[in-house]
């Protein structure tokens, strides 16, 4: 059995914490990304930031035309309508990842300490694949690990490996 996937997408201060606070359920992107249902997806917060600060399990894939997403997923796309269909003007089909368990890390991991770790590290454009046996994934389960210690209600179950 493989390990289960994960990912680190870069993603708007706005839509992170609007993820982690169960608002936003759909990560939206103009192309697909090759993630699998039950994938860890790792949010890295641009600059100023320039931290990971939380992740979510992918509970669906679509790829679909913008009209037929904005219906199913409108509402929790953390976008008013004009918003949405001008970042999909001009594309046949427009992707989502349905995600589900947010959890904020106790304490983010900043670039510098990502790059500590894991010399040459920069946050990727689109998604970059982290490996399960890799310092980047064991960087940030500690921040997760420290969270779950503290005792919090409302925790999701992660497993990582």
């Amino acid at each position: 059995m493989s390990a289960p996937q994960n990912v680190l997408i870069s993603l708007e201060e706005r839509h992170a914490e609007k993820i982690l606070d169960g608002t936003k359920t759909v990560e939206l992107r103009r192309r697909p990304m090759h993630v699998a249902i039950g994938a860890t997806v790792w949010f890295y917060v641009k600059v100023p930031v320039g931290s990971v600060i939380g992740c979510a399990k992918v509970a669906g894939v679509h790829t679909l035309a913008p009209s037929t997403l904005w219906n199913r997923f409108g509402p929790v796309s953390g976008l008013q309508r004009r918003e949405f269909f001008d970042y999909f003007s001009g594309l046949p089909t427009a992707f989502a990842l349905n995600l589900k368990e947010p959890c904020r890390l106790a304490k983010p991991i900043p670039l510098s300490e990502l790059r500590d770790v894991s010399s040459g590290f920069h946050p990727p454009q689109f998604f970059a694949n982290v490996a399960s046996d890799g310092p980047l994934l064991l960087a940030m389960s500690r921040g997760l690990q420290s969270k779950r210690s503290t005792g919090l209600r409302h925790e999701p179950a992660l497993s990582l490996v």
